[in-house]
């Protein structure tokens, strides 16, 4: 018998890094409006996309945003190009919002990356306040950065996806461009774990479950010999 990949849905940061050591992929949903955003940025030419916690946070796990902004500013200075910073609050000012990320900011700096633009986290209509194309973009958020920050500290094998739509999909295409990241994903690891960033976010509860369904149906399609699994196995 062929061996199986495994798909599971999972929530919160802790539990993307409990997956992460079981040797899954990570695709984080944080639908309002971490992965939207980023989604988004991908549609408009951005590079590469980065999650990342604030200075602070409450999650119970370990995370680097300082490492994810030198990572982050190695990736840009390859490519010659600069970064642009996704940050929260939605309102105010940047000043604020640098605030938020200093950490993150030091690593850039650290690395000597160019930080083009600080935008807020505005999910599809992020990407009509400056020009991603060929950026390297980082977004740090509370719930989505956090979780994807937390799993990229135990595998570089983690992306983002979403159900909502974004500057340039709309109906089931989000989803289905999510899942075939999964799909790609889960062929450099033992599976893929669909993660909610946040446990108490419905939206991305039930998000993080239709592209776990979608990714289980196009790994049939394409032959891949998967498993549903729950996350205590």
């Amino acid at each position: 018998m062929a061996e199986y990949k495994k798909i599971m849905v999972t929530s919160d940061a802790s539990g993307a890094v409990k997956a992460a050591r079981q040797g899954l992929a990570i695709l984080v949903v944080d639908v309002i409006d971490m992965s939207t955003t980023l989604e988004s940025a991908l549609d408009e030419g951005a590079l590469k996309v980065f999650g990342a916690s604030p200075d602070f946070t409450r999650a119970p796990v370990k995370v680097d945003p300082e490492r994810i902004g030198r990572i982050a500013a190695r990736v840009a200075l390859e490519a010659d190009t600069g970064v642009i910073v996704v940050a929260e609050p939605r309102a105010g000012g940047n000043e604020e919002r640098l605030q938020r990320c200093q950490k993150l900011i030091g690593g850039l700096n650290s690395q000597g990356a160019i930080i083009e633009a600080v935008v807020p986290n505005l999910g599809a209509e992020t990407p009509r306040l400056t020009d991603f194309e060929n950026r390297v973009v980082v977004a740090v958020t509370d719930t989505g950065g956090v979780a994807f920050d937390a799993a990229y500290q135990e595998t570089n094998l983690v992306a983002t996806g979403t159900v909502a739509r974004t500057l340039r999909q709309k109906g089931t295409e989000p989803a289905n461009t999510g899942a075939r990241r999964g799909i790609e994903l889960m062929s450099q690891s033992a599976g893929v774990a669909v993660v909610a960033a946040s446990g108490n976010s419905q939206e991305d509860i039930l998000a993080a479950r239709y592209i776990m369904e979608t990714i289980s149906v196009l790994a049939a399609q394409q032959g891949i010999p998967c498993r549903v699994i729950e996350e205590n196995e």
